[in-house]
């Protein structure tokens, strides 16, 4: 009787200490992620969900990690948060590329102000919209399919137990952010045009009429044009986006083309 529960013991300890190395990535992922990492999110929500997902990947991981686990020390404990953190991360900013594109077209328009206030997060109204809209488009497209597979194919560039070396993860986190404001640009594209050609007419009406106060003719003008162009750009915009959010999380710590 005793040598059954000591088998069974040994087992559930080594499957305890894979349970506990899977999550230590796990949850540092989900303290950036999107959908998941938002301050409308209660935090018991993201740890179930944490949870959740490390009962999901703990038996697919195992024939990987089963020497890991055995062997778990301190340094799990440094180097396996700080992989989830920079796998969250590289998805985190592009959705920080869709905020950026809103508060870029929301600036061009003169509707940054319009309910910018009524997220956790002061931002234009436009910027709000956007983001929304994304991270609804990412859940329903079936966000925590790519979410499980890009934490099982992290162990194959971040193997555990092992940091990134500084220089890379230098040239990788610059890549990223120059990858992500490409991207903001791209996607406000339409605004921007739309800015320049409203201030050119603008002056070109000021100086054909300068008695005219053009400022109260040109803002109204100018917001409708916006709201408009939104509503025909964001069926253009969002599908773009949402590729890009789907190619990073199949490659999160690649270098962005």
């Amino acid at each position: 009787m005793t040598l059954p529960l000591a088998e069974i013991l040994g087992v559930s300890q080594a499957w305890l200490m894979m349970a506990i190395l899977v999550f230590l990535r796990v949850g540092a992922a989900f303290l950036v992620l999107p959908t998941l990492a938002e301050q409308f999110i209660p935090p018991r929500v993201r740890l179930g969900a944490a949870l959740a997902m490390t009962a999901l990947l703990a038996p697919a991981l195992a024939p990987e990690l089963s020497s890991a686990a055995a062997t778990l020390d301190a340094a799990y404990f440094l180097t396996e948060p700080l992989s989830g953190l920079l796998i969250g991360i590289s998805v985190r900013l592009t959705v920080h590329a869709l905020q950026i594109a809103g508060s870029m077209a929301a600036q061009s328009t003169s509707l940054s102000q319009i309910a910018g206030g009524a997220a956790p997060d002061p931002q234009p109204a436009l910027a709000n919209f956007l983001m929304l809209a994304g991270m609804t488009l990412a859940v329903i497209s079936g966000f925590h399919v790519y979410v499980a597979r890009m934490l099982i194919a992290s162990y194959d560039v971040l193997p555990a137990g092992q940091a990134p070396l500084a220089g890379d993860l230098g040239t990788w986190g610059t890549a990223r952010v120059a990858a992500a404001f490409r991207l903001a640009f791209s996607l406000a594209a339409p605004f921007l045009i739309a800015a320049v050609l409203y201030n050119v007419a603008l002056g070109v009406i000021n100086r054909a009429m300068p008695q005219l106060s053009v400022a109260f003719v040109g803002a109204p003008a100018i917001a409708f044009a916006g709201v408009f162009l939104l509503f025909l750009s964001t069926p253009f915009i969002l599908p773009a986006w949402i590729q890009m959010m789907q190619a990073t999380l199949a490659a999160p710590m690649s270098l962005p083309p």
